[in-house]
């Protein structure tokens, strides 16, 4: 399996013949997003919640099939889980709500959170259930902070995470770079890649690996 952060929440997951993609943003929105436009075609689309650096499918090739809110949702084959949570700590009163997504693609479950803002329940971290690889905001301010995110890696217990939703050069939002995260975390891996390759026998039960990716847009 294949994973390239092409920038903020979005990822391009390929395996098994699929090609899904996680959260595409509009490049440009908001005033913040550098990142250039994704122009991929592709086959699944997870929208965690509609915002325009979220959810923004107008440049993308072919006619995929979009995936959005909670509950068990069927395409291409696969089944994405949809879990309720919120888009700040207030039950989604300032932001609105935030769907957490699960699949699992070449025998390895992926978590991807969305723009999560509040620590989890404990109906939630059961909904979820097992991560092999949780791609887990970090920036704070529209999601959870460093200190929040390291206690959903600690509630979720994944094998991998891989960090997003944090300042770069081309995301100016006020939010944390991801060394915030980084810092004395142990057993990181920077990649200096937009990409990384996984198989099922590399999520290994133990302290979770955090891989750190470049953006590929």
């Amino acid at each position: 399996m294949e994973v390239k952060w092409l920038g903020h929440a979005a990822f391009l997951i390929k395996g098994e013949g699929l090609r899904i993609l996680t959260d595409p943003y509009r490049s440009g929105a908001y005033g913040g997003i550098s990142y250039g436009p994704i122009r991929e075609e592709v086959d699944v689309v997870t929208i965690s919640h509609d915002h325009e650096d979220h959810n923004w499918t107008g440049d993308l090739k072919g006619n995929p099939i979009i995936v959005k809110g909670p509950g068990l949702h069927e395409a291409k084959g696969k089944t994405f889980k949809g879990i309720t949570t919120f888009h700040d700590p207030n039950r989604g009163t300032q932001r609105g709500p935030n769907t957490v997504f699960c699949f699992e693609l070449e025998g390895i479950k992926v978590c991807h959170l969305g723009d999560l803002g509040h620590v989890l329940e404990e109906r939630q971290i059961k909904e979820i259930g097992e991560v092999d690889l949780l791609l887990l905001p970090v920036g704070g301010f529209y999601t959870i902070d460093p200190k929040e995110a390291t206690q959903v890696m600690e509630q979720l217990k994944p094998k991998k995470v891989i960090p997003m939703h944090f300042k770069t050069p081309k995301c100016g939002f006020p939010i944390a770079e991801v060394e915030a995260f980084l810092k004395d975390k142990n057993n990181v891996r920077q990649v200096g890649a937009s990409s990384v390759n996984f198989a099922k026998e590399d999520f290994k039960e133990g302290e979770t690996e955090i891989v750190v990716l470049q953006p590929a847009l």
